[in-house]
């Protein structure tokens, strides 16, 4: 067991995985429906000790109402206690004439951890609300910060519009805009320029919390360095999958 403060402030003891928790990651349906995390998560968690900046009216973490920064720190502290910190991966180069395997390995105590500014957390305790100007439209817009509930609900949303991600997203995030009507919104949105929609996403993680998933990797065969993000899939929580297919591939690599 250990003690964690997550980049928000919320503070409390975890525990690593157990043999039981593997039924979470291999149900189909907490997959599907985005299940997966809290179930996690809400094993895991074994005590709350400083529930700042929410307010839960049971004393127990809803881990719905979570922001995504803390959410992620929290699982991966739980898969450092239960594995250790380093963390192995494979991609492929980005460099559409070479396309060699990199394989990379990573202390992921190492990455970088942005805690919530007084200021962000004064705002999520007053609501999630957080105030910007937009520096072509001129207008002031109200958008929120991502939490847990947001996490399973977001990529249904995007699911149902794949050609208008961007505006997807933005839509949902923002909650309201000056001088727009409600049923406005989503047509003032798709009118930004891109350089208001850049602007508002580059908000959106100035005030926000959590790691940075980030990652400069190195190819060696054209020695391309490449920015990837953490892969975060089944294999970051069963590495034993991701030996399994290691091993497999030198066996059919082998000469007879």
């Amino acid at each position: 067991m250990a003690e964690i403060t997550c980049p928000s402030g919320l503070t409390g003891r975890i525990r690593g995985m157990k043999v039981r928790e593997e039924r979470v990651l291999a149900d189909r349906k907490l997959a599907k429906s985005g299940g997966q995390v809290d179930e996690l998560l809400a094993a895991c968690w074994e005590e709350m000790l400083d529930a700042d900046p929410y307010s839960f009216a049971d004393g127990k973490v809803n881990w719905g109402q979570v922001l995504q920064g803390d959410r992620f720190f929290a699982l991966l502290q739980i898969r450092i206690l239960t594995y250790g910190p380093e963390y192995v991966f494979a991609v492929h180069c980005q460099s559409a004439s070479c396309r060699a395997r990199i394989d990379w390995e990573l202390d992921l105590t190492q990455l970088p951890v942005r805690s919530l500014t007084e200021a962000s957390r004064a705002a999520v305790v007053a609501g999630n609300r957080f105030e910007t100007t937009l520096p072509d439209a001129g207008k002031r817009v109200r958008f929120r910060l991502m939490t847990g509930e947001d996490e399973r609900r977001l990529p249904q949303l995007q699911r149902a519009a794949p050609e208008k991600l961007l505006s997807s997203v933005l839509a949902y995030r923002v909650l309201d805009v000056d001088g727009v009507d409600a049923r406005d919104k989503r047509r003032f949105i798709e009118d930004l320029t891109l350089r208001d929609a850049d602007f508002l996403v580059d908000e959106f993680d100035r005030v926000d919390c959590g790691v940075d998933t980030t990652l400069e990797v190195e190819c060696p065969e054209c020695f391309l360095r490449q920015e990837v993000e953490l892969p975060f899939d089944r294999g970051f929580f069963l590495p034993g999958t991701q030996r399994t297919a290691r091993r497999r591939e030198r066996s059919t690599s082998s000469p007879a």
